[in-house]
């Protein structure tokens, strides 16, 4: 898991042309690293950063749910800098609307990206990693990974299959110094909630109106996030950069908050089922 300091790391990043994914992209070349960066529009990426020295960037147009085209991607990417350092499994898009609601079409586009996408970059990189004996997988999740609200049941879902992959999979490969994060960000103010990266699902119905209240809040919203979207940047480096950490790491403090209420909220439902967790097994 050890970060290189003697020459510059090689990331791979995922959804890179929005969001934090393109936070991250720009910090990072501002810092000298390499970077592989996928995106559907490498138009649309390097138009985004357009402000910022490319030189050492790879743009790669990938539909990660493809997994001959992740193999590809990830073989051009160390063909091009030797080898791949950190990956980071940013790509998705958030989805608002009632479980009742939700489409499986809704939910076959949501796992593909956000499940099957993350399986397939996993996958294609680690022989390598194994090989290394270093390196740093991590796979961005969301507060609504640890705990679920009403209108976000589709994002949760495919985020808490993240949390679970995320924590098979550093126990996994602990042994072969391959290190795993899973980042639980908050609200942080990027594009996240503005039409180019939130589906509503289709309710003609009215029957949850708390619901639609809280997506027309959300409408509201950009621009009066607590993130910043280049603190959490650095923040990722801080990640790639240490020894050992924590498994599960949030950003923002909304998300520290929110996660540390799930976390005495859940060990209170445990001590209070615990009587009747015990009566279930058998007498001896």
């Amino acid at each position: 898991m050890t970060y290189p300091t003697d020459r510059p790391a090689v990331w791979f990043v995922t959804g890179a042309s929005r969001g934090l994914g393109l936070a991250l992209v720009k910090h990072l070349l501002g810092r000298g690293n390499h970077v592989a960066a996928t995106t559907r529009s490498s138009e649309r990426l390097l138009a985004a950063l357009n402000d910022v020295e490319t030189v050492n960037l790879l743009a790669l147009e990938v539909e990660l749910n493809d997994e001959t085209q992740v193999s590809a991607a990830i073989a051009e990417a160390t063909e091009t800098f030797g080898r791949i350092d950190v990956v980071v499994n940013n790509a998705g898009y958030g989805i608002l609307g009632a479980v009742e609601h939700t489409s499986t079409e809704d939910i076959r586009a949501m796992f593909e990206v956000q499940v099957i996408g993350t399986w397939n970059v996993i996958r294609a990189v680690l022989p390598q990693l194994r090989a290394a004996g270093s390196g740093h997988i991590m796979n961005v999740s969301s507060i609504v990974g640890l705990l679920a609200f009403p209108g976000w049941g589709l994002y949760s879902a495919a985020k808490f299959a993240v949390e679970g992959l995320s924590e098979a999979l550093a126990a996994e490969v602990a042994g072969f110094g391959v290190g795993v994060t899973v980042v639980e960000p908050g609200y942080f103010d990027t594009a996240f909630l503005t039409a180019d990266s939130l589906v509503l699902t289709d309710d003609r119905s009215n029957a949850y109106p708390e619901i639609a209240e809280m997506i027309a809040a959300h409408k509201e919203m950009p621009g009066t996030q607590p993130g910043d979207p280049a603190r959490a940047a650095a923040a990722f480096v801080t990640i790639a950069q240490r020894e050992s950490g924590p498994l599960h790491q949030q950003l923002g403090s909304d998300s520290s908050g929110l996660a540390e209420g799930k976390a005495d909220s859940l060990k209170a439902d445990i001590l209070a089922g615990r009587e009747l967790a015990r009566s279930t097994d058998y007498v001896r």
